[in-house]
């Protein structure tokens, strides 16, 4: 079975004519990781947000694991797909950098010692231990988006969909972030990459989705 499948997927955004998606079909494998590419306005973003249930397809289908997408809460699918956004300040509310990594981990229901493993763990996994009780904000551009990554695998979902993850990030961010994107995959965790950075994606995705206009152009390797 797919871990997601996209089936014949239209989408238009309220008060807009034209369609953002039309006939979107993917199969989506658990263990790859696929690079999702195209200019501004080719249909990237909203078919990523489709596929964690932020948005609702206008007309088709989107399976999670064999289950209709629509029929499940964004906490349900939020445990399985891990998200994180092009600007990394729209996930960061907390205030204090522990914190942020705790507040997903509270929702789960997980006892305080199995809390606090996983909190101790990730924040020295991302070198961030020292900036544990600093205000989240404060932190640069790369600081950020480490920490909402931490955030996320802290929670342990089976699957990440990135949106533009180089996008603001220096050489020097971006070559870490392309580690812990490398050691993810050899840990066998599966990702979407959004990106316009072919070269970065060249370098982790084992096969590319192609968009343009609203509509998949190219797909090798994901057996449409």
């Amino acid at each position: 079975m797919d871990f997601l499948e996209v089936q014949n997927v239209y989408f238009r955004y309220k008060n807009q004519q034209g369609w953002a998606l039309q006939d979107v079909s993917l199969h989506i494998h658990k263990d790859e990781a696929v690079g999702l590419i195209g200019h501004n306005g080719s249909g990237k973003t909203t078919l990523t947000k489709l596929l964690i249930g932020a948005l609702k397809v206008t007309g088709g289908k989107i399976l999670l694991q064999g289950r209709d997408i629509n029929g499940l809460s964004l906490a349900q699918v939020g445990r399985q797909i891990g998200y994180l956004f092009q600007n990394p300040d729209k996930q960061l509310f907390a205030t204090t950098v522990e914190g942020e990594i705790r507040f997903g981990l509270k929702n789960l229901d997980l006892p305080e010692t199995e809390i606090q493993q996983r909190v101790n763990h990730y924040l020295t996994y991302f070198n961030m231990e020292h900036h544990r009780q600093d205000y989240p904000l404060h932190l640069s551009q790369g600081e950020k988006q480490r920490l909402v990554l931490a955030s996320i695998l802290a929670m342990q979902p089976q699957y990440l969909i990135f949106d533009e993850p180089t996008v603001g990030l220096d050489t020097y961010h971006c070559r870490q972030l392309e580690k812990i994107l490398k050691d993810l995959k050899h840990q066998q965790v599966g990702m979407i990459i959004s990106s316009h950075d072919r070269s970065f994606l060249e370098r982790i995705a084992d096969c590319f989705i192609t968009m343009e206009g609203g509509r998949v152009i190219a797909d090798a390797g994901n057996g449409v």
